[in-house]
């Protein structure tokens, strides 16, 4: 059983809530988040699954190689993460909080866009520049 909206709601009820509060506090600060939480999602997932190894620290790790050299947005998966181990410690993995954080930068865009705007890449690339 995969993860899905209410996953969380018996073991840890604030989790949606507290990583969407993280991720729009981010773009607010730096709109150039959102796409950068998106990216790195797909590269976590892209190799192993997603199982947040994009994460992990070390000079051979996915984290530290060429093209993820370059991912943006540790610093809210480490706020998120922080918040919701004081909220609710242990309970949440680190590769759904990268799932929620990328989801909720693309919806955070796309309440931004047009409501005409019907292709995200182009919503994304007009919010960010």
């Amino acid at each position: 059983q995969g993860t899905r909206v209410g996953f969380y709601r018996a073991t840890c009820p604030r989790v949606e809530s507290i990583v969407q509060s993280v991720v729009r506090s981010a773009v607010q600060s730096n709109r150039t988040i959102a796409p950068g939480l998106l990216r790195m999602f797909f590269h976590d997932c892209f190799v192993n699954g997603c199982d947040a190894s994009i994460l992990i620290e070390g000079p051979s790790t996915e984290k530290a190689s060429g093209p993820n050299s370059l991912l943006t947005g540790f610093e809210v998966i480490d706020a998120a993460k922080t918040r919701l181990e004081t909220a609710c410690p242990g309970v949440v993995s680190c590769a759904d909080i990268v799932a929620l954080a990328a989801r909720d930068s693309v919806v955070l865009v796309i309440i931004k866009c047009s409501p005409i705007q019907h292709i995200l890449s182009s919503c994304l690339l007009r919010y960010c520049s």
